[in-house]
């Protein structure tokens, strides 16, 4: 599984450690992911995902899962939570027609 944010993208990056002699060795930072479940308001379901803990502070920030993904760009979230904006989108679409 690889050790990616589904709603914001980031994703494993790599530096260096440094010691007081200024030796270098290569090691990675890795991102707090987190599994985490949201419920959807509009659609009534719960959602899991793998979350950085930045994205979960973002996702209470905006008022919610539905929000959220609202207003996110198509090109950061993942495929799985693309799917969820696109239901939540097409439910809003009808509900304001009705």
């Amino acid at each position: 599984m690889a050790r990616v944010c589904s709603a914001t993208g980031k994703r494993v990056l790599a530096g260096n450690n440094v010691s007081h002699a200024n030796n270098k060795l290569r090691r990675r930072f890795l991102p707090n992911l987190q599994y985490a479940s949201f419920l959807s308001e509009t659609l009534g379901v719960r959602v899991h995902c793998r979350l950085t803990a930045y994205a979960v502070r973002t996702i209470e920030k905006k008022g919610g899962l539905d929000a959220f993904l609202t207003a996110a760009s198509p090109k950061s979230i993942s495929a799985d939570l693309l799917k969820v904006k696109k239901a939540i989108l097409k439910r809003t679409r009808t509900i304001k027609t009705a």
